[in-house]
C-alpha cells in the first residue's frame, strides 16, 4: 500500500476530506460532531495515517522543525541532558529538533546558522556546555531564539535559563549547618565563570547569616587531583573543618582520597558534599555523595517550552530564569563527631 492519504482516512471514516482536515489538525471544536471526531481518529489510526509536515508546512508557514546551536553539549556526556529535555519536548509537540554541534569554533557556528536558516526552521536554541556569559548567535532578528545554560552579554531581549547557583550554593551549606557543623570548608575553582563567583558568594553570605566565615582553599582546576590538594590544605589546618563542600563532584573525588590519607572516614569524621550530581561520580563514591543537582534536563525543558510559547504568540512572563539546583541526599553528611 503506498502512502496514507488523507482522502483514505476520509474514505474509511466515510466523511468528507474537509471534515478528516479539521480533526486531524485539532480544529474540529464546536465544528465536528464528537462521534464524527472519533471515527475519524479511529480510522486514522487503523490505516497509520502520518501527516504531510511539507504540505502542511505550506499552509501554515512552518517547517516544524527547530534549530539547536551546541557549544559542546553534544559532545559533553555531562550536560547531553539538555539535549535530551530539549528533544523529547519538541517530540512531543510533533516538532523535529536539528542538531549542529559547533565544538566552540566561530567559523563553524556562523556557518551552521546560516544552514539552520536556509532549511527554513521555526526557532532557534543556543545551548552552552555550562553556565557562561556569551555574545548572541547573529541569527534573523525575526526568528525566535532561546539560549539554554547561558546569559547573553547584551540584553537583547532574549529567553535565557541558566541554573541557580547561588540557591545551590545556599542548599548545601545549609544541609551542612542543619548536620550541626560549624566549621565549614569551601574547595572551589579559580576560573572566571559565574558559577565560581556567584556559589562562593553564596558560601559566604550563607554562613554569614550564621555568624560562621568559610575556610576557602581555591585551585587553578576543579579536577579530582586539586580537590584532593584543595581539601589536603585545610585538613592539615590546626583546627580543621568538620565539613567539606566542594565546587563540583569532582572536587569532592579529591577529598575523599584527602580525607583517607589523614585517616578521616566519611562521613563519621568528615563530611562533604559537591555540587553537580554527575553520574557514575556522585552516586559511584563509596560512602555515596550527597550533592547538588543542576538541572540539566529541566533546563532543557524550560527552553523548548519557551520557543513553543513563542512561536504560538505567548508573552514570556519569566523570560530570565534561574533553574532550582535541588539537594540529592545520599550518605556522606553526618553530624560532626563532638555533637553527637
Amino acid at each position: 500500500m503506498g502512502k496514507v492519504t488523507m482522502r483514505d482516512v476520509a474514505d474509511r471514516a466515510r466523511v468528507s476530506v474537509s471534515t478528516v482536515s479539521l480533526v486531524l489538525n485539532g480544529r474540529d471544536a464546536g465544528r465536528v460532531k464528537p462521534e464524527l471526531c472519533e471515527r475519524v481518529r479511529r480510522a486514522a489510526e487503523e490505516l497509520s495515517y502520518a501527516p504531510d509536515l511539507l504540505a502542511r508546512g505550506l499552509r501554515t508557514n512552518q517547517t516544524h522543525t527547530v534549530g539547536l546551536l551546541s557549544d559542546r553539549v553534544a559532545s559533553t556526556p555531562f550536560a547531553g541532558r539538555m539535549l535530551a529535555g530539549a528533544q523529547r519536548t519538541m517530540w512531543e509537540h510533533d516538532r523535529l529538533l536539528l542538531l549542529v554541534d559547533c565544538a566552540g569554533d566561530a567559523d563553524v557556528e556562523k556557518a551552521a546558522v546560516g544552514t539552520l536558516v536556509q532549511r527554513n526552521v521555526d526557532a532557534m536554541i543556543y545551548a552552552s556546555m555550562y553556565h557562561r556569559v556569551i555574545d548572541l548567535p547573529d541569527v534573523p532578528a525575526d526568528l525566535p531564539l532561546v539560549v539554554l545554560d547561558a546569559r547573553p552579554a547584551v540584553d537583547a531581549g532574549v529567553a535565557w535559563v541558566v541554573p541557580d547557583e547561588e540557591g545551590g550554593a545556599r542548599a548545601a551549606i545549609t544541609e551542612l549547618l542543619d548536620a550541626g557543623h560549624t566549621r565549614i570548608g569551601y574547595l572551589t575553582d579559580e576560573a572566571d565563570v559565574p558559577a565560581v563567583h556567584l556559589r562562593l558568594a553564596s558560601v559566604r553570605a550563607t554562613l554569614a547569616e550564621a555568624g560562621l566565615e568559610p575556610l576557602v582553599s581555591s585551585t587553578p582546576d576543579s579536577n579530582a587531583a586539586e580537590g584532593r590538594t584543595a581539601a589536603a590544605r585545610l585538613l592539615a589546618l590546626p583546627d580543621p573543618p568538620t565539613a567539606l563542600f566542594c565546587y563540583n563532584d569532582r572536587m569532592a573525588m579529591g577529598a575523599y582520597r584527602a580525607a583517607r590519607e589523614f585517616g578521616l572516614r566519611i562521613p563519621d569524621d568528615l563530611s562533604v558534599v559537591g555540587f553537580d550530581d554527575q553520574e557514575h561520580v556522585a552516586d559511584g563514591l563509596a560512602p555515596g555523595l550527597t550533592t547538588v543537582a543542576l538541572p540539566h534536563y529541566e533546563m532543557g525543558v524550560w527552553a523548548a517550552e519557551r520557543v513553543l510559547d513563542l512561536l504560538s504568540g505567548k508573552q514570556i512572563d519569566d523570560a530570565q530564569h534561574r533553574m532550582p539546583c535541588p539537594i540529592v541526599r545520599r550518605e556522606s553528611v553526618a553530624a560532626p563527631r563532638g555533637a553527637r
